[in-house]
């Protein structure tokens, strides 16, 4: 009768005191879990922040990082090749409704610049090339798209929202990071900004 109740009072009875005890174990578990999801957030977030700083942006007086990409008739395009020329990069998606609004204007804007030393490369961020085809069809845009498919060309000018332009000057240099849509009198601007 003593031993049951010590048992009694250590937990519930001699059967119920080891369910008592597994609940407190699976409890305990849970909650470890639980804080360490948190915790691995958290030191992620971190290390993304982190990440982000170290892998610095790309901005303004700085030299284009070059990079080789191909377009939609296979030909590659490397972005050292446009050097002498301005540059109108330009990076979209087929989906993102600012991109869509000012693909027309950037198209006027080629015809009117081409002859003048200044070239678009459009640069489709993630999207197949039947999805990018059918848009650049329906636009009738005849400037080079790109595909980077796998992001590396994104990451790498660490691009955030798109769409997102950089004007480089014909010596390599970004004269400026537009994160945002344009109408076509800022793009005709721009382009004049990087004429030779």
């Amino acid at each position: 009768m003593a031993k049951n109740l010590t048992e009694f009072y250590k937990g519930g009875t001699v059967k119920g005191g080891k369910q008592v005890n597994n609940r407190k174990k699976k409890r305990l578990i849970v909650r470890i879990t639980i804080l360490s999801v948190l915790i691995a957030a958290v030191v992620y977030t971190l290390y993304s922040t982190l990440t982000e700083d170290e892998r610095m942006i790309v901005k303004a007086g700085d030299q284009a990082p070059d990079f080789v990409l191909t377009d939609l008739n296979g030909e590659t395009h490397r972005l050292s090749d446009y050097k002498g020329q301005g540059v109108f990069l330009n990076f979209w998606g087929t989906w993102c409704k600012p991109c869509e609004k000012e693909m027309p204007y950037m198209e006027n804007q080629y015809q009117a610049f081409k002859d003048q030393g200044v070239q678009i490369l459009a640069v489709n961020v993630g999207e197949s090339e039947f999805q990018v085809k059918n848009f650049a069809k329906k636009y009738n845009l005849s400037f080079p798209i790109v595909r980077d498919s796998q992001k590396d060309v994104m990451y790498s000018y660490a691009i955030g929202p798109l769409p997102t332009t950089l004007l480089i000057n014909p010596e390599g240099e970004v004269v400026e990071v537009v994160k945002s849509g344009m109408d076509e009198e800022t793009v005709a601007s721009y382009m004049e900004m990087i004429k030779p």
